[in-house]
């Protein structure tokens, strides 16, 4: 792999220019953990030597991967793992996996024209942070809480209203039974004027 002392060298030098392209650069927004691929057009019309470089806070340069017009990928140092490169005919390829914050930055690729390195396009990757499994857990059993509460709530207001019906009707029911006991014992009685022909009645009978 050819040395990225010298591309970084200049890179360095061509911080200006990018700082004053960022206006014009292309973003990229992706949620913590998720995946991204950043695309580069192919400006080179022959097999050369492909570099994605990676711009932080406007004053640190890193290298991130290069690749061979043979097809044989190097990645520098901390990006071996999670980082993939890529490329057809007309475009490069920057895969990155599991993205963390460090991730974010300005991203730009080269391509090694004429012994010297061609900057083809500017990505800002913004890795923007997710909700986490506690709240997304906390938020279902919350919901989840409120429904069975509102169930809950709902069957005791029917329960409690079929007994209050009920005790109206024990209350008529009690009632009418009351007032049929007063009846039947008023029907026992005599009327004062068979009591009084009783007598009577006797009287002649002796006779």
């Amino acid at each position: 792999m050819r040395s990225f002392t010298l591309i970084t060298a200049l890179i360095l030098c061509c911080i200006n220019w990018i700082s004053v392209s960022v206006s014009e650069t292309q973003t990229v927004e992706v949620q913590l953990g998720q995946e991204v691929t950043l695309l580069c057009p192919n400006i080179s019309k022959f097999s050369t030597t492909t570099e994605w470089f990676r711009l932080v806070n406007r004053t640190e340069v890193s290298c991130v991967s290069s690749m061979r017009w043979s097809g044989g990928v190097s990645f520098c140092d901390g990006f071996q793992n999670r980082f993939e490169m890529s490329s057809n005919i007309t475009t490069v390829f920057l895969k990155i996996k599991r993205v963390d914050f460090s991730d974010s930055g300005l991203y730009f690729c080269g391509f090694y024209i004429y012994a010297h390195t061609v900057i083809s396009n500017t990505i800002h990757l913004n890795v923007q942070e997710t909700p986490d499994g506690i709240t997304n857990l906390m938020t279902v059993v919350l919901g989840g809480l409120t429904v069975f509460l509102t169930i809950v709530i709902i069957v005791l207001a029917v329960k409690i209203r079929k007994l209050q019906t009920g005790t109206n009707l024990g209350s008529d029911d009690l009632n009418y039974a009351a007032l049929s006991f007063q009846s039947k014992a008023k029907r026992k009685r005599r009327p004062p004027s068979e009591r009084e022909l009783e007598p009577n009645v006797v009287y002649a009978a002796t006779r």
